[in-house]
């Protein structure tokens, strides 16, 4: 898979800008503040539906206009796709291939991206939220069914969590038992689908993470679930049976504290070094090293799962990767896959890629190709 064009209209500090794309390396080289991010974070926004650095829409939108839009050509095994999305005042407008998309849970996966930036330190040392959002934002990109099932168990949620706030003095079971019927079976088809992710991921972020630390440590990661009984091997039924359970268990604490204790939104993904749970207190190389693996077998997984390979973006990290093991790992394996890398300074990247990119000057919301 790769990315052939990007065209953005408004969007960000871009009034209009267009970049042609090779389906080998891409370097965007600018200083801070001049828009390199703001690129890869459209890419980002086609490809699962979420910046990864704003949580509305408004934000954006460049300053005093209405509305932004995104347009993305790219080539995969099952043929061309033209994307486009538009964000405005009324929501947003998705176009698949000129017809429009009624749901963003069917437009977001035509494309595969890895992004790779300085803030997924928080995979580490941040709360069981961020790590969700990398497994819902992963799983989201692979296998549509799985927003489905995540989209109607956070409706349910939603509905379930209001009537529990409203109703606090309330004894009625069967409303909660329709509500949790919901939750359960689209919770457990959630569940199910990011142990069967995990268990596949682990290999290969244990092996990427024993390459990096020369066999000093070893790496690997769970899933701990907030509802009791859940294990790996259950089917989607029996899950959505223990599910159901832990919801009845818990109604008069849910009612009491007007909140859904248990399920997949509370959930974590446990990370390890030499069978220790990592908290905050591994090391900043440590931390590094850990979300690199991660991101890193996300490609290997997605090739397995796509039958090809995302579209790997790298955020100012190469000059954070002092570890020369590290910068090989990343650099070998942006001649695998289409790769786009911002940077502050080419300097050493320039010798390490030796000639073999497209070099793209970014300054004040205009990109301008730079012969190599």
């Amino acid at each position: 898979m790769n990315i052939r064009r990007i065209e953005l209209i408004d969007f960000r500090n871009y009034a209009r800008a267009e970049i042609e794309l090779s389906p080998g390396v891409n370097v965007l080289v600018g200083e801070n503040g001049q828009g390199k991010t703001n690129v890869l974070e459209a890419m980002l926004l086609i490809a699962v539906g979420k910046s990864h650095r704003a949580h509305r829409d408004r934000d954006l939108i460049r300053w005093e206009q209405e509305r932004a839009r995104i347009s993305l050509q790219a080539s995969t095994r099952y043929g061309d796709r033209r994307l486009t999305l538009e964000l405005g005042p009324e929501g947003r407008r998705a176009h698949a291939n000129g017809v429009q998309v009624g749901r963003m849970t069917e437009f977001v996966g035509q494309v595969q991206v890895v992004l790779f930036a300085p803030e997924d330190l928080d995979l580490v040392k941040g709360s069981p939220r961020v790590r969700r959002r990398f497994l819902d934002t992963e799983l989201g990109q692979m296998e549509p069914l799985y927003l489905h099932h995540l989209s109607h168990y956070n409706r349910a949620l939603l509905q379930r969590n209001r009537w529990l706030k409203e109703n606090q003095a309330s004894n009625d079971d069967e409303i909660l038992a329709t509500f949790d019927r919901q939750i359960a079976v689209h919770g457990a088809h959630v569940i199910h689908r990011r142990l069967r992710f995990l268990q596949k991921l682990r290999a290969y972020a244990a092996r990427i993470y024993t390459d990096i630390a020369s066999g000093r440590e070893t790496f690997d990661l769970a899933y701990r679930s907030s509802v009791g009984g859940i294990e790996a091997g259950m089917t989607v039924e029996e899950m959505a049976e223990a599910m159901e359970a832990a919801l009845a268990r818990h109604r008069s604490q849910d009612l009491r504290l007007g909140t859904t204790g248990v399920g997949p939104h509370r959930d974590d993904m446990l990370l390890f070094l030499d069978g220790r749970e990592v908290h905050a207190a591994a090391s900043q190389g440590q931390q590094r090293t850990i979300a690199l693996s991660l991101r890193l077998a996300e490609i290997d997984f997605m090739h397995e799962e796509m039958g090809e390979y995302p579209v790997l973006l790298l955020d100012d990290v190469l000059s954070e990767l002092d570890d020369l093991r590290q910068r090989n790992l990343v650099v070998g394996m942006s001649r695998k896959v289409q790769t786009v890398i911002t940077t502050t300074s080419l300097n050493r990247l320039g010798q390490e890629l030796d000639g073999d990119y497209r070099l793209f000057r970014v300054c004040s919301g205009i990109i301008a190709e730079e012969r190599v």
